[in-house]
């Protein structure tokens, strides 16, 4: 049962740091871009957290919404 709990709360801080990683994209993309549409809104919240670092990392120098996910096959 040991195990168990801890692959529970294992899983528990991955989906919270996941949350939180589509949050702060989410809010960096509207400041940066505007509103969001619900289509780029449903793909943040879809996307795994290796995707949602590698579109952070491209918001520094994106010039357009559609550079943050150009080359990224979306979820």
């Amino acid at each position: 049962m040991l195990e168990w709990t801890r692959e529970w709360k294992q899983q528990g801080l991955d989906e919270g740091r996941k949350e939180g990683e589509s949050l702060m994209l989410q809010r960096l993309l509207t400041s940066k871009f505007g509103p969001l549409d619900a289509a780029t809104q449903a793909r943040l919240a879809a996307a795994d957290s290796e995707t949602l670092l590698v579109w952070g990392e491209r918001v520094l120098a994106a010039g357009s919404l559609a550079e943050v996910f150009d080359g990224t096959p979306g979820p």
